[in-house]
């Protein structure tokens, strides 16, 4: 038997998927949750084989609550989200299905069909595996897990980031913090006009910056209104006085 997590902050929602989960006595619901918080602890807990996700909810959305999550159990994810605008994205994360609200239980079906026919060995770490880095969607905020602690830093708090192996180093006022991202999607998804790539490993924002100096041959650093210097390479040195209006 195969069993399921339901993940939505409206009630109604909530209700008319267990309804049309009635059907299916080969799938037993564990848990239902009214937000990404106790989503992520539920899926920790009960370690479902599918999840039945919405994407806006309040707090953390579904897609940063699959961030989130710990990398040894990745159930299949059914969104369910009355915004189609998420889709792509969706898709992308190799999401099952994508329902968008209202749906009937024709619908579901088809999505239920989906998912009894996926072989459960390719969906182990099938989030993991994702590359995101080309997602069009704007970043305004970065969710981070510490320990048992969920941080949520947004954009304008961020001062600079630093390339670490996998990892990314997010610098803001308050301090230092690791987000299992590339820099190319921080790249692609921060906002051009307020931050800049200077270097393979820096990515700064442009406001912070209050001098360029030169350093050795052809080479430049960037001074921070906090007295950081940041290494410019050659080849992006046009892009970045373009950026200053040099």
């Amino acid at each position: 038997m195969r069993t399921a997590l339901i993940i939505d902050d409206e009630p109604l929602a909530r209700d008319i998927i267990r309804e049309y989960l009635q059907k299916y006595n080969d799938i037993r619901l564990l848990a239902e949750c009214g937000n990404g918080f106790d989503g992520l602890k539920a899926i920790k807990e009960h370690k479902p084989d599918v999840v039945f996700l919405d994407i806006q909810m309040p707090k953390i959305t579904g897609f940063e609550m699959l961030e989130l999550l710990e990398t040894e159990h990745t159930p299949q994810i059914i969104f369910t989200t009355a915004f189609d605008e998420f889709a792509i994205k969706a898709f992308e994360a190799n999401a099952v299905d994508y329902l968008l609200k209202p749906f009937n239980q024709q619908r579901f079906d088809k999505a239920m069909d989906k998912l009894l026919q996926e072989a459960q060995d390719n969906t182990v770490d099938r989030l993991k595996q994702t590359d995101t880095t080309f997602l069009p969607q704007q970043t305004e905020r970065v969710v981070i897990k510490t320990g048992n602690k969920i941080k949520i830093i947004p954009v304008y708090d961020i001062i600079y980031l630093e390339s670490d192996d996998d990892y990314v180093n997010i610098y803001t006022q308050e301090g230092c913090f690791l987000k299992n991202k590339t820099m190319t999607f921080f790249e692609n998804s921060l906002n051009a006009t307020e931050f800049i790539r200077v270097h393979r490993s820096y990515i700064v924002k442009i406001n912070e910056i209050t001098k360029i100096e030169a350093y050795e041959k052809d080479s430049h650093v960037l001074i921070l209104k906090s007295g950081v210097k940041i290494p410019v390479s050659k080849s992006r040195f046009g892009s970045l006085k373009a950026a200053l209006g040099m």
